[in-house]
């Protein structure tokens, strides 16, 4: 079976994670750059990336990589490209997206337009024909230009992988599963540990860790573009990709994961959610207000999104929102806390400054992970805490 070269991308921020995943699927990783890891494998990584990986947004499949300082030399460098090993003659292919940064090309449009072209001269030549009728399978595809280098890909998810099939009830800015899931893998939070999310919203902290404590593959339930790529990845691999997600998951396993939120209409939301992720008998969802958060177990961990004040209104009701917060994290002392916010005071209205804090975009929204680290449980108590 040959190698192939695929693209993961990421949160920026957030790269050590999924490298993390990369290394455990045991794929050779080639480069790690802002928001992207490029890795080796064969025809069933393209499978296994899109159903396993919890912290990519999208895995695309690499055609090549070239410089290219003109829209002339961009042109002949994507028509020198292998295409025919990639696209078959009825292949409905287009650019879907051009992404370009500190190079001398830059409008997006005229970049998709011209990739297009170049690869229908070079497939006329090859197939021997003089229109495409484009009327089989999806072929998506994506360009990058860093410093001059252009680097064209295969997206291979289609719809970004953050969408998991289990979310169909949001609440206000809800937290992306992929961020979620990065986030949790941040800590050293497993499933013998009590969670606990005071902001749960629609329950996307609490269902990734449920997922993650189970073992339950993000991508089992969804589908993919390259699915549909018989001449790349046969259905039998993608079979096999999910066979192996579904013996891999812990079916006794127990976990003490808890969410709350003070708007009891989002709470069922979240309920909603966790029984269409399959994860329902793990997790305690309960409309609660966050100041009176208390527990009489010690050692557990809060991972939480809370309000960061999108709204002016909402911006003068965070100083008090915050100081609560850390009253509150004051009668856990002895648990460990992780909070992602864009609120750049939080540490000052928590009350104390965090053990570490790392920068991460959400989206465009530059935000930061506050973590509050405790004190590690005794080894005899690491089951129950």
């Amino acid at each position: 079976m040959r190698q192939v070269e695929l693209i993961a991308t990421c949160h920026f921020g957030l790269e050590a994670v999924l490298k993390r995943e990369i290394n455990n699927l045991e794929y050779e990783i080639v480069e790690v750059s802002d928001g992207r890891i490029t890795f080796k494998g064969d025809a069933s990584a393209l499978a296994r990336a899109n159903i396993f990986i919890r912290t990519a947004e999208r895995i695309m499949l690499k055609v090549g990589s070239f410089h290219a300082e003109t829209f002339d030399e961009l042109f002949e460098g994507v028509k020198a490209l292998p295409w025919e090993e990639y696209l078959p003659s009825d292949a409905r292919f287009w650019v879907t997206k051009a992404a370009t940064n500190k190079s001398k090309l830059f409008s997006a449009s005229d970049i998709q337009s011209i990739v297009k072209k170049a690869i229908v001269e070079h497939l006329k030549k090859v197939y021997r024909i003089g229109w495409f009728e484009e009327n089989g399978a999806e072929y998506p595809i994506r360009v990058f230009i860093m410093k001059d280098e252009v680097t064209v890909a295969l997206d291979t998810s289609g719809t970004s992988l953050h969408k998991r099939g289990y979310r169909q009830l949001v609440g206000k800015a809800p937290i992306s599963e992929t961020l979620a899931a990065a986030l949790i893998m941040l800590t050293p939070w497993n499933k013998n540990r009590l969670l606990v999310d005071p902001f749960c919203g629609s329950g996307t902290f609490p269902i990734e860790a449920a997922l993650i404590g189970a073992n339950i593959a993000p991508g089992m339930n969804r589908e993919f573009t390259a699915e549909n790529w018989k001449n790349i990845t046969p259905k039998k691999l993608w079979y096999e990709a999910v066979t192996e997600a579904e013996d891999s998951i812990i079916r006794d396993v127990k976990m003490n994961i808890q969410g709350y939120d003070l708007d009891g209409g989002i709470v069922k939301c979240a309920m909603q959610n966790a029984r269409d992720a399959g994860v329902e008998e793990h997790i305690h969802f309960q409309q609660r207000d966050m100041k009176e958060l208390s527990s009489p177990k010690k050692y557990g961990f809060i991972i939480t999104n809370p309000p960061y004040g999108e709204r002016l209104e909402d911006k003068e009701a965070l100083p008090e929102l915050y100081r609560e917060m850390g009253k509150a994290f004051d009668r856990l002392d002895t648990w460990s806390k992780f909070i992602i916010t864009s609120y750049e005071d939080a540490e000052k209205y928590l009350g104390r400054k965090a053990t570490k804090n790392r920068k991460i975009y959400n989206g465009m929204i530059k935000s930061y992970y506050y973590q509050y680290m405790g004190p590690k449980p005794p080894k005899a108590d690491c089951k129950e805490a």
